[in-house]
């Protein structure tokens, strides 16, 4: 069963290094407790794919550490900001999440703090690892339609002016479960030239692990065509023109 840690309890060790990772006085572990209760913040889980001194996590970057929380009975995950983070509070990444769910991408934001974001837990595993154990009939259509899904949410975001950042590594940052979700904002611009389509149709059918993977359940037109398609998407940025790289890849 799933065990959630009040508050209080996170001052303790060994949940204080999570809770003010990878260092904190005590100070700012008080500090950051109160915060999360003000935000509603009832409880923590530690569970997760990753491993930090001995305790799971859903994830962990260069600027937050992401837990499963609880608001009352509800489920959420909880981005903490790391002590060494090179941004001094989450207010930027708030504000990106917020323009990506906008245009319908990413998980949802519940609530912001100088420490912490509260987003939409999102159920499901890794593009790649989803890829990993796709197999048996009906596995061209299900790859169709994530390809799509991603894609799609592209195109939005492009639309949108917002460049994720991080899509050419795009195997950590979309989560296929019940519903399939863009993740991880935290490297995201308003101010580069979005480049979401291109980057994401790059790491997942041109030359990476992932791609080869892909390759073997659907098969893709030649590399040229696809890349002939996503030139003319780059140069023009136009329904059109994204309507042409999801025709070329048999996905429209």
């Amino acid at each position: 069963m799933r065990q959630f840690f009040r508050v209080t309890e996170l001052l303790k060790e060994p949940y204080s290094t999570i809770l003010g990772y990878p260092k904190a006085t005590k100070a700012q572990l008080k500090s950051r407790a109160m915060e999360l209760k003000t935000l509603g913040i009832d409880g923590v889980s530690f569970e997760g794919p990753m491993e930090i001194n001995k305790l799971n996590v859903l994830g962990k970057g260069y600027a937050g550490i992401v837990v499963m929380a609880k608001m009352k009975t509800k489920k959420v995950a909880l981005k903490i900001r790391r002590t060494d983070s090179p941004r001094k509070d989450m207010r930027n990444e708030t504000i990106l999440l917020n323009v990506a769910n906008k245009v319908g991408v990413g998980p949802k934001l519940i609530a912001s703090s100088k420490n912490f974001v509260v987003m939409e837990f999102v159920a499901g595993i890794k593009i790649y690892d989803w890829v990993s154990n796709l197999k048996g009939k009906g596995s061209t259509a299900k790859m169709k339609n994530v390809i799509k899904k991603v894609l799609t949410d592209c195109y939005k975001l492009d639309e949108a002016g917002l460049d994720h950042g991080e899509l050419s590594n795009i195997t950590k940052h979309v989560i296929v479960g019940k519903n399939i979700t863009m993740i991880d904002f935290e490297s995201a611009s308003l101010e580069r030239k979005s480049s979401n389509v291109t980057s994401a149709s790059q790491a997942i059918l041109i030359g990476s692990g992932l791609a080869k993977m892909v390759s073997k359940i659907y098969k893709l037109p030649p590399k040229q065509k696809i890349i002939s398609v996503l030139r003319n998407y780059k140069e023009e940025k136009t329904r059109q023109s994204f309507d042409e790289v999801l025709e070329t890849l048999k996905l429209s």
